[in-house]
């Protein structure tokens, strides 16, 4: 497929400068994000993008409000040039599509979906983070906003019982952010309280992420964290809209109990009997 080529598409680059131009937006890419996003160490990046500043099609200039943060921008030939790329790329798939049949060409695509979507679901990144950093808001406030949405009364946070940040950082519990390729794509909290049952709070997934398997395995770490804590009950409540995440529960061993908070937006409370030991 060439990509070992020097000259990638038949243009004057190898396939990582003509990577990293596919994935500059129009509106500009900090370079962290960027080198976040295809795991490459910065030098390597810091030499692609010397590359293609040389050539005319890249601006690389520091943040107006952070001079640390370095931005890199398309300029009008590099516009021009991603638009060659993807033309040539379109064909190069054309042609390899070209000589099956219909029923080949469908088989293809849905392997490749699949394989895609497993892929994808590889590369996901669990990490704990503070409650208040700025990914972990950006998940809470989709979050929020997606309530608003999909339940009958509308959400306000401010009704809620959620948990204050303090109730979800070490010791007292902890929060954790889903990352795909540097971009934050969920989240979920876990409360420890000394003595009690954890409870599973904030878990949250983004439309596009739907499908890896992302909720059981929030589940999975946020369980396995709370049997290290020495916790015998995993507790969480959730609403009647939430139909997806209600069966993901009933599959992931949790059993429907009676109330055991006064959340307003609830109406359903969910328990699990963990193996937890208490620690020495």
């Amino acid at each position: 497929m060439g990509v070992l080529h020097d000259h990638y598409l038949g243009r004057d680059r190898p396939v990582g400068e003509a990577r990293l131009l596919w994935e500059i937006s129009e509106e500009g890419q900090d370079v962290r994000r960027l080198r976040e996003r295809l795991g490459l160490d910065s030098g390597y990046v810091s030499r692609l993008l010397r590359s293609l500043e040389a050539g005319g099609l890249v601006t690389v200039e520091p943040h107006a409000q952070d001079r640390r943060v370095r931005t890199v921008r398309l300029t009008a030939a590099g516009r021009a040039e991603r638009a060659v790329l993807d033309g040539r790329s379109d064909e190069l798939a054309g042609s390899l599509l070209e000589p099956l049949n219909p029923a080949q060409r469908a088989r293809l695509v849905a392997a490749m979906a699949e394989a895609e979507r497993l892929l994808t679901a590889g590369t996901v990144v669990l990490d704990p983070v503070d409650p208040d950093c700025p990914d972990a808001r950006t998940c809470l406030h989709a979050y929020y906003a997606e309530l608003q949405e999909r339940f009958d009364t509308g959400f306000d946070s401010e009704r809620s019982l959620l948990p204050d940040a303090g109730e979800l950082r070490s010791p007292r519990g902890l929060f954790l952010v889903a990352r795909l390729h540097g971009e934050p794509i969920g989240c979920a909290g876990l409360k420890l309280p000394p003595g009690g049952p954890a409870e599973v709070k904030r878990m949250w997934v983004a439309p596009q992420a739907r499908g890896l398997g992302l909720g059981r395995r929030f589940l999975a770490e946020l369980e396995a964290r709370a049997v290290r804590h020495g916790c015998d009950r995993l507790r969480l409540d959730t609403n009647k809209a939430l139909t997806s995440a209600i069966g993901l529960y009933h599959s992931f061993g949790f059993a429907e109990v009676e109330p055991f908070n006064d959340e307003p937006y609830a109406h359903f409370w969910f328990e699990k009997r963990i193996s937890g030991a208490r620690p020495e």
